[in-house]
């Protein structure tokens, strides 16, 4: 479990920080349907994308640590899953993004309680677990 942990927690940073580069690199012609939005929503999609190279990098923090904070992931994953949450929102009130932003929003729904488990596990594993605890104690 600790090996998948922190496989898929590397793997997450890297993928954060590569979208954000790409998004401060080419503004709304990084986003689906955004290339006229003008520039206030360029502006702003550089600045997120800004923040998501930060995002990725404290999930590349909690790859480097040993064992992978569970704690860390667990609030980098709640995160994303806010992130999902805001995407089924603008579902709710402006209908049905372009294709890749509803694969995006399944991703950021699923993907969160897969990082939960597994922070769970590594956490009751590097702490002994319940049952290391002797019978009397």
């Amino acid at each position: 479990m600790a090996k998948t942990l922190r496989v898929l927690t590397r793997l997450m940073g890297w993928s954060c920080v590569a979208i954000g580069l790409f998004h401060v690199a080419l503004g709304n012609a990084a986003i689906p349907g955004a290339g006229s939005a003008g520039p206030t929503v360029d502006s702003w999609g550089r600045f997120m994308g800004a923040s998501f190279v930060g995002y990725g990098l404290a999930w590349l923090w909690a790859a480097r640590r040993r064992p992978v904070p569970a704690r860390a992931v667990r609030w980098l994953a709640a995160v994303f899953l806010l992130g999902g949450v805001g995407r089924l929102l603008s579902l709710a009130s402006h209908g049905w993004p372009q294709w890749f932003q509803t694969v995006l929003a399944v991703i950021e729904l699923t993907l969160p309680p897969v990082f939960f488990w597994l922070a769970d596990a590594e956490e009751g594993a590097s702490s002994g677990g319940p049952e290391a605890v002797p019978v009397g104690r």
